[in-house]
């Protein structure tokens, strides 16, 4: 398996260290470096890429404002000099955070989670077109599960939680990579640890979403860089 890798820094001397660090690691293919988040977007729209190692304190766009461009971005490990980005670069669903000057074995850690991460892509089958189901790698079985059936999806470390009416699945995956399985239409990502089914929302209440679980409420929070996107669907279909 091979990851497609870009590397993105102002400093040539960061990127020489990167790249550097990627010739050890033959799972990681460097496709480009790119000096700002400008190359970035022309080597995103060119190649398939699958991870970026970028830095944050970049001139015109920041690194993170720079993800929160893209509709689909890759996996991303933020790499920069300054520990205060680090809870805005988890909420975005970074991979790892590292603090320069990187070591190797810190490097190491970091793309071998994203290895990780890439392997686990496969633990749930695309369902067919149409289809009103999803299957789910757990318990040494695929196990069919219709849409209308889930409530919602919890993210906890690598493993994802599946709520049901009647119990849960849990499956060895990322949060993203079973976004991407998911119709759009059907399920919202509204935190960086929960994915809701939209028709079993039953009000919003402040940074809440209101559903019922158990012939019980609960409330699911929602994350601040998810909240206008989930404004907006209500504004589309309120009376």
């Amino acid at each position: 398996m091979q990851v497609q890798t870009l590397i993105i820094d102002d400093e040539p001397l960061a990127l020489d260290v990167l790249e550097t660090y990627l010739e050890r690691m033959p799972e990681l293919n460097l496709v480009r470096r790119c000096i700002n988040a400008f190359e970035a977007n022309e080597a995103l729209s060119d190649n398939k890429i699958d991870l970026m190692f970028l830095d944050i304190q970049m001139p015109q766009l920041i690194g993170t404002d720079f993800i929160k461009t893209l509709s689909d971005p890759p996996m991303v490990i933020f790499t920069t000099a300054f520990p205060n980005y680090a809870i805005e670069g988890f909420e975005l669903d970074a991979v790892d955070y590292l603090l320069k000057p990187i070591s190797l074995d810190r490097f190491m850690r970091a793309a071998n989670k994203a290895i990780d991460q890439m392997k686990m892509r496969g633990s749930a089958q695309p369902p067919p077109d149409g289809a009103d189901f999803i299957f789910v790698k757990a318990d040494k079985k695929y196990i069919k599960l219709k849409y209308d059936d889930i409530l919602y999806i919890e993210g906890l470390k690598d493993y994802v939680i599946i709520k049901t009416d009647t119990g849960r699945v849990i499956t060895l995956q990322t949060m993203k990579s079973l976004e991407e399985k998911l119709p759009k239409a059907i399920f919202k990502r509204i935190h960086r640890s929960f994915i809701l089914n939209l028709d079993k929302i039953k009000a919003l209440v402040g940074n809440m979403v209101e559903i019922t679980e158990g012939g019980k409420t609960k409330h699911i929070p929602i994350g601040k860089n998810y909240r206008e996107e989930l404004l907006e669907i209500v504004q589309k279909n309120r009376l």
